[in-house]
C-alpha cells in the first residue's frame, strides 16, 4: 500500500475535542493506486476529528463529481458523488486494520493515514451501472443511441382471427387446464 503524504492526519500535537480537515481529491489520486476508472477527478473532502484521551474518531465526507464513460453509449459525463466514512482509532500493541470501521495504531504512533479508507469509499460511492443523464431524460443525441434505437426488437400485434394450426389447440388447453 502506497503512502500519501498528503493525507496523513497528525494527531499528537492536538487538543481534545473537535478538529476539521480539508482535502481535494482528484484523478492523480486515483491514479497512485492504479485505479484508471475515471477520466477526472474533482471531489472535496471534509475529515471532522474527535479526539479523546483514548481514541479518535474520524467522520469523513466527501462531495464532488467523477467524469466516467456511460455504460450504455460509452459517452462521457459527470458523475455527482457523496459519500460518508465513519471510523474508530483505538490504539494497542500492534497496527491492524482487519476491520473495516475499528483502526488499530501501535501506542506511540503520532499520525494517522486514510487514504486507503478515503479511495474505499469514493471507488464504492460510483453506481455499478454508470448511465449518462441524457439517456434516462432523452436529451443525448448519440450515434450509440440511434443504432440502439434501430435495432431495438418491434412489437408484434397479433390478431384474433389468426388461424392456428389445430395440433397445438390440444396442447394449449393443457396450459390453462390447471
Amino acid at each position: 500500500m502506497k503512502k500519501h503524504r498528503e493525507f496523513m492526519i497528525p494527531f499528537s500535537g492536538l487538543k481534545i475535542g473537535a478538529h476539521e480537515f480539508d482535502f481535494k481529491v482528484n484523478n492523480t489520486f486515483f491514479e497512485s493506486f492504479e485505479y484508471n476508472e475515471f477520466n477526472e477527478a474533482t471531489i472535496d473532502l471534509v475529515v471532522d476529528l474527535n479526539k479523546s484521551s483514548t481514541m479518535l474518531e474520524l467522520v469523513m465526507t466527501a462531495n464532488g463529481t467523477v467524469n466516467v464513460y456511460c455504460d450504455v453509449t460509452n459517452e462521457p459525463y459527470d458523475q455527482p458523488i457523496t459519500a460518508d466514512l465513519k471510523l474508530v482509532v483505538k490504539f494497542g500493541e500492534e497496527f491492524n486494520n482487519d476491520n473495516d470501521e475499528i483502526l488499530i495504531l501501535p501506542h506511540g504512533e503520532y499520525q494517522v493515514e486514510i487514504s486507503q479508507y478515503v479511495y474505499e469509499m469514493l471507488v464504492l460511492a460510483v453506481p455499478l451501472k454508470k448511465v449518462h443523464p441524457g439517456v434516462e431524460d432523452g436529451t443525448l443525441e448519440s450515434e450509440t443511441l440511434d443504432k440502439l434505437e434501430e435495432l431495438h426488437p418491434k412489437e408484434i400485434k397479433e390478431t384474433k382471427d389468426k388461424k392456428t394450426d389445430p395440433r397445438w389447440d390440444s396442447l394449449k388447453k393443457l396450459l390453462t387446464d390447471k
